[in-house]
């Protein structure tokens, strides 16, 4: 009876603890994020030091930088980190300032939208064993990634995406 009591204790804590979409985080600062499109890695650095990197998933059409709403693009360039949604429908998700001034003049020229709504974010349930390339244009890491990455980098952050 003893042991049946402890499982059950345990599979309760363990339960509580995989539910909980936040985590704490007191290490140093994250003072930039790089992303390299071509090599599909994500790291979250400490001045020139790495602290984490992640594989990520990009837009379906991830060759290029993105130029329009609906392209499919995940854009390339110097963004910040400019919000966070813990209600992500992707479980959490953190916003990319895209487009920049840059990438509105660019997309006026062509008389279109460049678009918006770029986030690093975790994967629903039906990308959830990964598929490299599937979003419409954010950064997509797994579930417990995007936990850890929303508890280390804060709104402000600087960020690169390179091809």
């Amino acid at each position: 009876m003893r042991i049946i009591s402890l499982l059950a204790a345990l599979c309760l804590a363990f339960g509580i603890t995989a539910c909980n979409k936040f985590q704490d985080y007191n290490g140093p600062q994250v003072t930039r994020v790089l992303i390299y499109k071509e090599q599909r890695k994500l790291y979250l650095m400490h001045h020139d030091k790495v602290l984490r990197d992640y594989d990520v998933g990009l837009g379906f059409a991830p060759q290029e930088h993105k130029e329009f709403e609906g392209d499919g693009r995940t854009p390339e360039g110097e963004y910040k980190i400019d919000r966070r949604n813990p209600n992500s429908e992707f479980h959490l998700s953190i916003g990319i300032s895209y487009p920049n001034a840059d990438d509105i003049a660019y997309a006026r020229t062509q008389g279109k939208s460049p678009g918006g709504d770029i986030f690093i974010h975790g994967r629903p349930w039906e990308y959830r064993k990964g598929g490299q390339d599937w979003t419409a244009g954010c950064i997509a890491v797994t579930n417990a990634e995007i936990r850890e990455i929303y508890a280390m980098v804060n709104n402000g952050t600087p960020i690169t995406i390179y091809r």
